[in-house]
């Protein structure tokens, strides 16, 4: 695709001062409003998934507005304010407020340069924030899926809020799941992606879809590695390790809401952000029907986990008294 050169103004307001990111599907650039002075936004150019003509240009057209209309109404702290859509030269603009920040991406990284895991209690401020904001947007009128909740579309402000900063691949569900956004739809990023999201709109998904993405950005946060992905965990069952055998320092319920979130099919994890956040921060046992939240390991096993140091210096000490008796003379 043609990438807009710094310094050209779209629709006589907006001057482009960088590209932040591109994939198939479009760019975002970073610009300054000069109606506004010193206000800075992103700009999502967003290209359509086919070529169309006449009738279905227009069409193309139309739908792009009414879904943009409804992310310019949406007003959450967490997530970066639409206030202007608009086409030119074939193509379709998104403008929205420019965040500052890391994104969660590069703070993974870092955390892996350092060989530091992220402390769980930052996680869970940050899994905390997502929550409410899936928990808004799902229960918008029609409820709206993200459908890209990955840590690179995550960012961190220096204030410590969380935004989630890409609507790109946005989904607007009605009670028959009959109309969908296709100007602006994909398939997710495919460690994050649920096995139900690989066909596009030919698979249903609904809530529990951005609960598996959330489940596997925690996943990646809490481990610092990328989980397997959707596909691979169903042609080789257990390739998805427990986030406690990467991170040993990690509780039994964060993992346990990471597996509940992540399960392959939609009906075995939880069925709104509400109850994975119940999940996250029980202090009890979560019992299901089915038995799929009860991830907890036996006590003994916790506790060694929690004073690994101290049982393998009582072993040690064990070994090396048992070794001095053996070998010690006999009176």
């Amino acid at each position: 695709m043609d990438l807009l050169p710094p310094g050209i103004i779209l629709r006589e307001r907006y001057k482009i001062l960088d590209l932040i990111g591109q994939g198939g599907m479009g760019a975002v650039y970073k610009a300054e409003d000069l109606r506004l002075a010193g206000r800075l936004c992103a700009i999502k150019e967003v290209l359509p998934l086919g070529v169309f003509y006449g009738d279905e240009l227009e069409a193309y057209r139309e739908q792009f507005f009414q879904e943009a209309s409804i992310l310019a109404r949406l007003d959450h702290p967490n997530l970066p304010k639409v206030s202007d859509y608009f086409s030119d030269d074939g193509r379709e603009y998104l403008v929205m407020d420019y965040v500052e920040g890391k994104d969660l991406q590069e703070i993974i990284h870092e955390a892996r340069r350092r060989g530091e895991f992220l402390p769980e209690e930052t996680i869970l401020d940050w899994i905390s924030q997502l929550c409410d904001t899936l928990a808004y947007l799902h229960t918008r009128t029609p409820p709206v899926l993200h459908r890209d909740i990955k840590p690179s579309n995550i960012k961190l402000t220096p204030s410590g809020h969380i935004k989630l900063v890409d609507f790109g691949l946005v989904k607007l569900l009605t009670t028959d799941d009959s109309r969908t956004v296709t100007v602006v739809q994909g398939r997710g990023t495919i460690q994050y992606t649920p096995l139900e999201q690989y066909g596009g709109d030919t698979g249903h998904t609904d809530v529990r879809s951005d609960i598996y993405a959330l489940g596997a950005t925690c996943y990646h946060l809490a481990t610092l590695q990328p989980p397997a992905d959707a596909r691979q965990r169903f042609l080789h069952p257990g390739s998805l390790p427990y986030p406690r055998t990467i991170n040993p320092n990690l509780s039994p319920a964060l993992e346990r809401a990471i597996l509940a979130a992540m399960a392959m099919h939609p009906d075995d994890r939880p069925p709104s952000v509400e109850d994975f956040r119940e999940l996250l921060f029980a202090t009890h046992d979560i019992v299901t029907p089915n038995e799929v939240y009860v991830t907890d390991e036996p006590a003994w096993i916790d506790a060694f986990w929690s004073h690994k140091f101290l049982f393998l210096t009582a072993a040690a000490l064990l070994f090396l008294a048992l070794a001095i008796s053996l070998t010690a003379p006999a009176t």
